[in-house]
């Protein structure tokens, strides 16, 4: 049976009394078929525009690592005692920075970063609760913003290039900006301490304390119940940092 032969009358109530049967119109048929079809155009037309919404999504979600907020796996300060101890060792940083050579205009910019990173760190460790997370992604780029500083004061050319990419990463990948530049800082730590016999103990003593740090703060994320290991890294990279000031000098 088609539509159309639903809406003729039926001949059986034909002559029956009271009964009186009105003929369809097939333009009613025809109107509710193409507002039916007009609604299915427009409810697919929906479901296209939806589609074509959700892609810049379902790209930003699947952007690569390098892309994506650091995620840090510190755990945080257990007690109040290595809270103090945190803070205290977060210090030296800012009495660098305070006598850091002042020579020139780079030497400067990383000289007042140095005391950045001290005061970032002691907020960061001194706070508790959802501030916390945004303070330790202020300390990663406060130390990463040093190293790009440190990289600017020992060679006032840097590739222009490189700096861009450093200050687009530097938010969402401090720590890969700060692998890259410490790589270039050691490299030409080595050259200078090469050609210059009176950086030699210095160098010796930076690689040491470079060696203690990496191995402090990878043992700070694979023992977190470990007392103490966060405030041995701070030491040690305060350490490596004041034997840096010697290349500036």
């Amino acid at each position: 049976m088609t539509p159309e032969s639903a809406f003729q009358p039926s001949k059986s109530l034909t002559g029956l009394h009271g009964v009186h049967l009105v003929s369809h119109s097939s333009f009613s048929f025809q109107d509710i078929k193409q507002n039916h079809d007009s609604n299915e155009s427009s409810s697919g037309t929906g479901i296209v525009n939806i589609g074509i919404n959700k892609r810049p999504m379902k790209v930003w979600h699947q952007r690569p690592a390098c892309l994506r907020p650091i995620h840090c796996c510190h755990t945080g300060d257990k007690n109040f005692a290595e809270t103090v101890v945190n803070v205290l060792t977060s210090l030296p940083f800012i009495a660098l920075g305070l006598h850091a050579p002042r020579k020139n205009l780079n030497c400067r910019i990383y000289a007042n970063s140095l005391i950045g990173v001290g005061v970032a760190s002691s907020f960061y460790h001194a706070s508790r609760g959802k501030l916390r997370k945004y303070l330790r992604w202020a300390d990663y780029t406060m130390i990463a913003t040093t190293t790009v500083c440190l990289s600017r004061a020992i060679r006032s050319e840097n590739p222009k290039l490189l700096m861009a990419a450093s200050a687009f990463f530097l938010p969402i990948q401090p720590l890969m900006v700060s692998a890259v530049h410490t790589g270039m800082m050691e490299v030409a730590f080595a050259k200078r301490a090469y050609e210059d016999p009176d950086l030699r103990t210095a160098h010796n003593v930076h690689k040491v304390s470079s060696l203690l740090g990496g191995a402090l703060f990878i043992a700070d994320d694979l023992l977190p119940q470990t007392p103490f290991l966060h405030a041995g890294w701070h030491l040690a990279a305060a350490l490596g940092v004041s034997t840096c000031n010697k290349l500036l000098q």
